[in-house]
């Protein structure tokens, strides 16, 4: 049986990776997760110089779910590359950076930065804000994202996924100018924009005001996006959003990702992402699929 699945040259052992931000660089849940048996690891976002985050509070329950206004804290390139990048090589897992900026040149200074680093791929986080435009994400633009996509292509030395917003209002749209601009992947949702205030406090539950929601409640948009983008290109997808299971995973993996990522569900079972891998084997045995290609895209 085999479950492989290739995307940009790169193959992965499994369709299973984490979702950003989520497992930080694995080293937290290494004692929980045998890193071996992942497909692979998404780092949390690393930019060109340290980030502070944005002021407390940042993290917020919600029915089926929970927001977050991190504003994507990371302790910059160089001490990524000293410390994160050499434990991930100790396992036999594909390592895939995320990059986070604040203008194009802070994106390609990581890209430059990453060429020459022993990593499988990068993943260009493009809901990060946009200051040349007035704080509108990069990825809410399909020209800015088209444009972004050919600048990092030019000096990328791995392949680059690029990481679609779901706040637009044509995400097909979105993964084409990625895709016009040389994108070898992408992967969708990140999170949704969101708000919660407390009644008692009468007040933002986060001090950003909004956040990004994440986590069982925004699958459904996740899955309809994600096959609108399978139907709009010919590039690989990974899906993620909401999943908790192997069901969930499949559901993504029918509707056309090639790769699924499993973030929220982290926090509550640091287990998930191999009981997804077991449970995908387990579907496929019983349901005597002999290659997971069957499955990818399967529902037209």
């Amino acid at each position: 049986m085999n479950m492989k699945v290739k995307i940009a040259g790169v193959e992965f052992k499994n369709p299973v990776m984490t979702a950003s931000g989520t497992f930080g660089s694995g080293a937290e849940y290494s004692e929980f997760v045998d890193l071996n048996r992942l497909g692979g690891v998404v780092t949390k976002g690393v930019a060109n110089v340290p980030w502070a985050g944005n002021a407390t509070p940042r993290i917020a329950e919600v029915h089926s779910g929970m927001m977050n206004a991190i504003g994507l804290q990371n302790p910059g390139i160089d001490v990524f590359c000293e410390r994160d990048i050499p434990f991930l090589q100790q396992f036999d897992t594909n390592v895939i950076v995320n990059v986070c900026g604040h203008a194009p040149e802070e994106y390609l200074a990581v890209v430059e930065r990453l060429a020459e680093e022993p990593i499988d791929m990068m993943e260009i986080n493009i809901s990060c804000p946009n200051v040349n435009a007035n704080f509108l994400a990069f990825g809410q633009d399909p020209k800015h994202v088209e444009e972004l996509t050919a600048q990092i292509k030019k000096i990328a030395k791995q392949p680059v996924i690029m990481k679609l917003t779901p706040n637009v209002t044509d995400i097909a749209e979105i993964a084409r100018a990625a895709e016009a601009g040389g994108a070898d992947a992408v992967s969708l949702i990140n999170t949704l924009t969101g708000m919660k205030i407390d009644v008692n406090r009468r007040t933002f539950a986060l001090a950003n005001k909004t956040g990004g929601v994440s986590g069982p409640c925004v699958k459904p948009v996740a899955v309809r996006m994600v096959y609108q983008v399978a139907q709009a290109v010919k590039i690989p997808i990974i899906g993620m959003g909401g999943i908790q299971n192997a069901e969930d995973a499949l559901e993504f993996i029918m509707a056309g990702a090639t790769a699924v990522s499993v973030g929220t569900a982290n926090f509550t079972n640091p287990y998930t992402t191999i009981e997804v891998i077991d449970g995908i084997q387990k579907y496929m045995e019983k349901n005597q699929i002999e290659d997971i290609q069957e499955l990818i895209g399967c529902v037209k």
